[in-house]
């Protein structure tokens, strides 16, 4: 779906900013939602749209568009945020499906978190609920469920690579290590580029195992 038109909400965060510059080289044209103090965070190349995610008068700015991507949330998640995924991140993504219901947008793209999980219950809970929100819609859209991104300013996790070799050893937690298992934001961007590159009919989810092929797979040029 090379020239795919395309319109992203977040897209000045830490996914969004290394998602715009590989669509915009695979030929792809993105609109983004930005508030405009934020504006020099937008790649070049994109197309600005001023708002604001938590208003629902940025629907009539929505030009046609093939996929919508909505990556608008709470930046750095703790569960001191609790209050705040709901007000922020639940709010915005029922404000971006009513806009892209709106705009007849034939593909959601919407990255969640894997769950079950030990912790992050608050944030996981909201993100269940907007999920379910999405599958309500009835729109065609694929949702992503990362557990940690590593990259630039998020090498931490790393430090947790021998404790995920050991759960993988184990029978007994080898099923939550492949589900809290690590992905790169380049596997998180390519497989969110396979995902609009891809759509599918319906509602799919792509788990870390999926992220981690689908990511693969645009990174080979398929």
């Amino acid at each position: 779906m090379a020239g795919s038109e395309i319109f992203v909400t977040g897209g000045t965060g830490y996914l969004g900013r290394h998602l715009i510059p590989r669509l915009l080289e695979r030929g792809h044209r993105v609109r983004a939602l930005v508030h405009p103090g934020s504006k020099r965070k937008l790649a070049p190349g994109a197309e600005m749209v001023a708002g604001d995610a938590l208003n629902p008068s940025y629907t009539e700015k929505i030009p046609p568009c093939d996929t919508f991507v909505h990556l608008a949330s709470v930046s750095h998640p703790s569960p001191a945020q609790a209050k705040e995924f709901r007000s922020v991140d639940l709010a915005a993504t029922r404000v971006a499906i009513a806009a892209a219901l709106a705009a007849e947008v034939r593909n959601f793209i919407y990255v969640s978190v894997a769950h079950p999980a030990p912790v992050k219950k608050a944030y996981q809970k909201i993100r269940a609920e907007c999920e379910e929100a999405i599958r309500a819609s009835g729109l065609n859209a694929t949702i992503l469920r990362p557990w940690y991104v590593l990259g630039p300013g998020h090498r931490w996790p790393y430090l947790t690579v021998p404790l995920y070799w050991l759960m993988y050893l184990l029978p007994a937690t080898r099923d939550m290590a492949r589900r809290l298992g690590l992905v790169t934001v380049n596997e998180v961007t390519g497989a969110m580029t396979n995902a609009i590159e891809t759509p599918c009919f319906g509602v799919r989810t792509f788990r870390v195992v999926d992220i981690r092929s689908a990511g693969s797979d645009t990174a080979r040029g398929r």
